[in-house]
């Protein structure tokens, strides 16, 4: 049943129950942090902060809000717009009032910490104990599996307004369901999260890493995500520790419906015919040789080395989960090059991975082969086709128009970074990586540096970027349109 204006919220309904329940859980777990931190005797106060405020609020929200709703598509992607701001809000007071940090600074960490980023505002890792290093792993590893998803696969009473939600919320030119119902496919997702998850944290346990940092780090490397308790991130592992980074940071870029196919299902075929994963795993492939032969011939490092830095590096830049096996801007400058180019590729669609995904300029490549057939055959029907399946004309729209937007915010931001920072390499890798939810670019913000002594205008721009990219765009710049706030009014 439609709610009518007069008798709501300022805010549809539907939204306020979904950001209720969201708040409540985030609450609940910050509840538990500070439980842990009293009893380790650590950070405690933050969380117990973030645990009233969040409870509080959130049965505020959940109270006045309706579950059986059910939002047209402006009110779908309003909601997902505004969870994606209103979660880290809450998710940096721990970092506020415990760590430190400016709120400022905290709100950074925290977007960049829930939108898997790995951009860090922290200047001294001496400033947190555990429990706050474990928060900071805790909210990417969420983030990276998208709270929404969380929520509608343990709380199904959401119904169509959970469906709608998942659609607006989930990433990439298609969303496939491998089971018919959502909650089912949620779970069904869950199932390779956790399971790489765990895989991860043991292997690099037995690798060397300390058992904290092991689990710290596989909670941020499947949802490509990059936060690590090390400030000097893999650099000081053993290179077993590194060579399984690249194995789980590639898992985690690639679809998890193909993975759950594969690791519960048994069916290795959709993993091999599918069009977008041979082509993640060429680019891989490709320039992780051609970065090595760089880094091989210019006596960078030994062959073994040359292959794993640059197959680290290449893997964690294209997926942007922005691990570092080593300080990549001191490299040369055609090896930055190449990992500034896959800084524009980005991992598969249905994975933990941010950018632009491989898929669309999969679509890209489709329209422009099409294209040039078109120009020698001008009456043929060309479908626009990619391996077996055929995208509509919808699809090539909603590329272009992602592509467009992604440029546009991408250059304005680099462009206003550049007035501030007076840095140009600075101003572009920063907005890349943030837009790219990457983390690290290059010189004072590269691996090996942090983005504490930007100016705060800049913070608030890359927070911007973050939030944009998570959501991918779309949302955000409706935001800015009277259209969607004539409909939200309706």
């Amino acid at each position: 049943m439609r709610y009518s204006p007069a008798s709501s919220s300022p805010l549809p309904r539907v939204t306020l129950y979904i950001l209720g329940l969201t708040y409540m859980g985030l609450g609940g777990v910050m509840a538990l942090m500070a439980l842990a931190g009293l009893v380790l005797g650590q950070s405690w106060l933050g969380f117990l902060a973030g645990a009233a405020i969040g409870l509080t609020l959130g049965a505020l929200f959940r109270g006045v809000g309706a579950s059986k709703t059910t939002p047209r598509r402006a009110e779908s992607l309003f909601a997902v717009a505004l969870l994606w701001l209103a979660v880290p809000l809450l998710g940096a007071v721990p970092f506020w009032i415990s760590g430190g940090m400016s709120y400022l600074d905290a709100l950074f960490e925290s977007m960049s910490g829930f939108t898997t980023t790995g951009a860090t505002a922290l200047a001294d890792f001496k400033q947190f104990d555990q429990t706050l290093f474990f928060w900071r792993s805790l909210i990417q590893w969420f983030g990276g599996v998208g709270v929404l998803v969380l929520f509608i696969a343990v709380l199904p009473s959401l119904a169509v307004a959970g469906r709608q939600l998942f659609f607006a919320e989930s990433t990439g030119v298609q969303k496939e369901a491998i089971t018919p119902r959502l909650s089912d496919t949620a779970r069904a997702v869950l199932k390779v999260y956790v399971l790489l998850t765990v895989s991860a944290a043991l292997a690099y346990g037995f690798a060397g890493v300390p058992w904290f940092e092991a689990i710290s780090n596989a909670l941020t490397t499947i949802p490509a995500a990059g936060f690590s308790p090390n400030p000097m991130s893999f650099a000081n592992y053993t290179p077993a520790a590194q060579w399984f980074g690249v194995i789980f940071m590639f898992l985690g870029g690639a679809s998890f419906v193909l993975q759950f196919q594969l690791f519960f299902r048994r069916e290795a075929r959709p993993v091999i015919t599918d069009p977008e994963f041979r082509a993640y795993f060429a680019i891989v492939l490709v320039a992780g040789l051609v970065l090595s032969g760089y880094l091989y011939a210019h006596n960078t490092y030994g062959l073994e080395a040359s292959l794993r830095h640059a197959f680290f590096q290449v893997t964690s830049l294209i997926t942007t989960t922005g691990y570092a096996s080593a300080d990549f801007a001191q490299w040369v400058l055609p090896a930055q090059a190449i990992l500034v180019a896959v800084m524009f590729v980005g991992g598969c669609a249905g994975s933990g991975a941010g950018g632009i995904k491989v898929v669309r300029w999969l679509v890209v490549g489709a329209l422009v082969r099409r294209e040039l057939q078109r120009t020698l055959h001008p009456q043929a029907v060309l479908p626009l086709r990619i391996g077996n399946k055929t995208f509509g004309e919808d699809v090539l729209r909603s590329v272009a128009a992602f592509i467009t937007l992604y440029a546009l915010l991408f250059a304005v931001s680099a462009l206003a970074l550049a007035l501030l920072e007076g840095n140009l390499v600075v101003a572009f890798t920063a907005s890349a990586a943030a837009i790219g939810n990457i983390g690290p670019g290059l010189e004072q913000i590269g691996p090996m540096g942090n983005y504490a002594g930007l100016h705060p205008v800049s913070k608030l721009i890359l927070i911007t970027e973050m939030w944009a990219g998570r959501i991918e765009l779309i949302s955000v710049f409706l935001l800015l349109t009277p259209e969607l706030w004539r409909k939200l009014r309706s």
